[in-house]
């Protein structure tokens, strides 16, 4: 191995009439402006393509010549000019939605951290849902104006290249990322030197320097440990996602939470808020709390009060296997100096995260430390935020699961990213033009139904039509590499069919997605695909962990269905899906399905990209889809059933999904008028993007993380730290006070009618009279929870009605009352509760403290 003496950095020598490009092509506002990606594609198609589209690569890469001709081309120019005046508009406009709304801002105060960003298929830093979600997070962040920074880690070798050995079953290669040739900035100080940050682990120093994406307005910062000065071992913290053992994940979580917010620290980006999506980076929130316990001569409940103030968590997850955790041992390892430093005992630091597990063993939780550390949190769908409230219920054992402090904002998608070139075209030509900047506004979506049919259907087919040959190269490809027989790669041209009902499944191959699940009656899902009549086809993609053989072998089990004669026509399977396998397949699937085991899917996002681009539905009511569905859209497998037993279940779900395709699906995507036109299926595509446009964006998405958690927590935190921290301290000082005299409250009687017939509409009235001991009526929140009963007794999504304090008071108890109305019958519950109440809190329930009545 021989080592340089030197380094240089070659870069693209440009016409000076074509220098714009360069810019361009290191803003990944490109990624989503179809005109910027044609530009980019008419410099050479070969390339554009060969090098995953990356213009920064292909700019390396073009001959000189090729690039003077192009300088001297009237209409490439003409575009260029057009494509760069777009980008300017966009980057300079002061008439966003926050700006409109809320003001304008200095700098980003909004850090969202995330262990992976899919933000274009040529950097690889993602791995599948959650990347590609922050990406479009960040990407509708930039189109809405909200001030707001990316932090990540940039990963050496990326997520693996997946390829299929004869048997199908899948194997692993990772690929080095040049970063000199991708759209990648490394951050330098006014000296010219890399901006470099450090973080302790056990026994040395590790060292990172910061790269920095620009993605519209937004920059997202990355972590990079391959420098000189760290061990080898250490060097290779940030070489692979999701990859090593449970040391090598503490190593990058540790990275990401604590070396991210120093990070920001050193580009004097510090944010108000933090914004966790997913637990990997919760130990920001440790950090956050060491930097103003220190610059503020803070304690450590102080700062922490603080810290929660400003930090925004969101959980993907909904099975407790899901969950990062490290034991004690571990954490001492890598943590042990933050609570020496913080002067609290191991176990209170050890609070922050326990969990039990139901052996009884003890762990370090990432979700539990976060939810400890946030005021804000959220679950990705509607059904995930009942997951997630049953899932921490433990963490909140004296208030109803319903009221645990986990609400849910449904995830989205951001439409340009994924909409295809011809879809977007053709709604530019009769909707209303807030689709593309206000996608919200169900005005948008309402002039759908002006779209003439055969327009509509003319171009999906046109996409379908581009799947298909797309499919079959990359089967081709797939075959050529297996070292198939010259035979077999030519009869790859032969597979699918351009005008049949094309099915999509592509996600992330865990057993709870049951990718299989088709294949339960191999012979009845012959005589659907074999219909001579009514052929329908089948594309499926995705991935299995490295570590996860049974995900392997659904891949495996599906390549051996493609491989027998009866289905090598209908039935493919895309190696190493990316963004790019993707777009071909929610811009061209007729029907994209959605399997998973209830209730296990968090969200999902493909099937929403296939509803902007004139796909439909099909799924089991999970996710999105739960809350998405109506049959006026779509199709739902089952009735939102869950099972105890999952062959069961597997069993009934699968007959069911024949069922709808046999009696529904297929009958009328064929059923066509004398124009050759499906009109039911196109009236129910139209209805679709109407009913579920304005609901299923990230713009929707972000707006709702601004209106809910950003704009409150950016206030509270302000509240708390400025113009010092003195409301801060006094927050603190009035809790502690609380806790210490909380014992001594107590609901001492409480007067409702009980055993009476109350009629719907009327009006009760409920009294208690409250002990405080030292505390006042306004140190609390007295409340009437009522609601329907169950079979053992016990209110079941009951509501609370606060209860006001009549002046009343008797030496030490204070009489509280409040009205209770019934809209509808039946048996109900009535209970009185006391909880903290202070202007400055964010969430009573949080605190732990609650009293009901005996």
């Amino acid at each position: 191995m021989i080592r340089p003496n030197a380094r240089v950095e070659v870069i693209p020598n440009l016409p000076p009439d074509l220098e714009r490009l360069r810019e361009l092509a290191y803003n990944l506002w490109w990624t989503w402006d179809h005109d910027a990606i044609t530009m980019f594609r008419r410099l050479d198609r070969d390339l554009w393509d060969g090098t995953d589209h990356n213009p920064v690569w292909m700019l390396g890469l073009i001959r000189q010549r090729q690039l003077d001709e192009i300088s001297k081309d009237k209409a490439y120019m003409a575009m260029l000019e057009r494509v760069y005046e777009r980008y300017q508009a966009y980057m300079n406009s002061k008439s966003t939605w926050y700006h409109r709304n809320v003001g304008e801002s200095a700098q980003p105060y909004i850090a969202y951290f995330s262990p992976e960003f899919g933000l274009t298929e040529s950097l690889r830093s993602y791995s599948g849902g959650l990347g590609v979600l922050s990406g479009d997070h960040i990407k509708s962040a930039s189109d809405l104006g909200v001030p707001m920074v990316g932090v990540g880690i940039i990963y050496q070798e990326g997520y693996f290249h997946q390829y299929l050995n004869a048997d199908g079953w899948q194997q692993e290669s990772y690929p080095i990322n040049d970063f000199p040739n991708l759209p990648l900035t490394l951050m330098r100080d006014a000296q010219g030197n890399p901006i470099k940050i450090s973080v302790q682990f056990p026994g040395r120093r590790v060292v990172a320097q910061i790269w920095r994406v620009q993605v519209g307005r937004v920059p997202v910062i990355l972590l990079d440990t391959n420098v000189l000065e760290n061990e080898p071992r250490d060097r290779d913290v940030t070489d692979r996602l999701y990859g090593g053992d449970n040391d090598m994940r503490i190593r990058q979580e540790f990275l990401l939470g604590v070396g991210g917010v120093r990070a920001l620290d050193a580009l004097g980006m510090r944010p108000l808020i933090c914004h966790m999506n997913e637990g990997h980076s919760a130990f920001l929130g440790l950090e956050r709390i060491r930097v103003l316990m220190k610059e503020q001569g803070l304690s450590f409940q102080e700062a922490k009060e603080i810290v929660r103030a400003g930090t925004v968590f969101t959980t993907h997850t909904s099975v407790p296997a899901g969950l990062h955790r490290f034991s004690f041992e571990t954490i001492d390892a890598y943590l042990g100096h933050f609570y020496r430093d913080f002067g609290i005992s191991h176990d209170e630091f050890m609070n922050l995260g326990r969990e039990r597990l139901p052996d009884g063993h003890e762990v370090f939780a990432m979700t539990v430390l976060a939810l400890n550390l946030s005021s804000y949190t959220n679950g990705v769908a509607q059904l995930h935020g009942v997951v997630s409230r049953r899932m921490f219920h433990w963490m909140y054992p004296q208030v109803p699961e319903n009221e645990v402090p986990i609400s849910s904002i449904t995830n989205g998608i951001h439409i340009m990213s994924w909409i295809s070139s011809d879809m977007a075209t053709l709604f530019d030509r009769y909707l209303n033009p807030e689709w593309r900047e206000n996608p919200t506004n169900p005005k948008a979506w309402a002039d759908v139904d002006r779209v003439p049919d055969a327009e509509l259907w003319r171009t999906h087919e046109r996409r379908r039509e581009r799947l298909v040959a797309f499919a079959r190269r990359r089967l081709h490809r797939q075959l050529e590499s297996r070292g198939a027989p010259a035979s077999e790669i030519l009869k790859a041209d032969e597979v699918l069919n351009p005008d049949a009902l094309t099915i999509g499944f592509a996600r992330r191959f865990a057993t709870y997605k049951r990718a299989t699940l088709l294949f339960k009656d191999a012979e009845r899902l012959k005589r659907i695909l074999n219909d001579p009549e009514r052929p329908v086809q089948l594309i499926f993609a995705g991935k299995a962990h490295p570590n996860d053989n049974p995900g392997k072998d659904l891949i495996r089990t599906i390549t051996h269905f493609s491989s027998q004669p009866e289905f090598r026509h209908s039935i493919v399977f895309l190696e190493n899906y990316d963004m790019v396998i993707a777009r071909y397949l929610v811009q061209g699937c007729d029907v994209w399905l959605n399997t998973p085991r209830r209730p296990r899917e968090a969200s999902a996002t493909s099937g929403m990209k296939g509803v902007y681009n004139g796909g439909l539905n099909a799924s089991i009511l999970d996710g999105w889809w739960a809350e998405a569905y109506d049959p006026t859209v779509g199709w739902a497998i089952g009735a939102g059933e869950e099972y105890g037993n999952d062959d069961e279940q597997d069993r009934i779900e699968a007959q069911a999904l024949y069922n709808i395709l046999e009696n529904d699906i297929i009958p009328l995507f064929y059923e066509r008028d004398r124009s050759g036109l499906p009109r039911e299926w196109i009236a129910r595509v139209k209805t679709a993007i109407q009913v579920l446009g304005p609901s299923f964006s990230t713009h929707r998405m972000v707006q709702e993380y601004a209106d809910q958690f950003y704009l409150p927590a950016r206030d509270r935190y302000l509240a708390l730290t400025s113009p010092n921290t003195d409301r801060g301290k006094a927050l603190v000082k009035w809790l502690n006070n609380v806790r210490s005299q909380w014992p001594a409250v107590a609901v001492s009687a409480v007067e409702a009618p009980d055993g009476a017939q109350v009629k719907v509409g009327a009006e009760i009235h409920v009294k208690t009279w409250v002990e405080l001991g030292e505390l006042t009526p306004d140190d609390v929140t007295v409340e009437v929870f009522h609601g329907p009963i169950d079979t053992d007794g016990n209110i079941i999504s009951g509501e609370a009605v606060p209860m006001q304090y009549t002046g009343e008071y008797d030496n030490t108890r204070y009489r509280f009352d409040a009205p209770v109305v019934y809209h509808t019958s039946g048996a109900r519950g009535i209970a009185v509760r006391v909880l903290p109440h202070h202007d400055d809190l964010a969430s009573p329930i949080g605190t732990g403290l609650i009293h009901w009545a005996p």
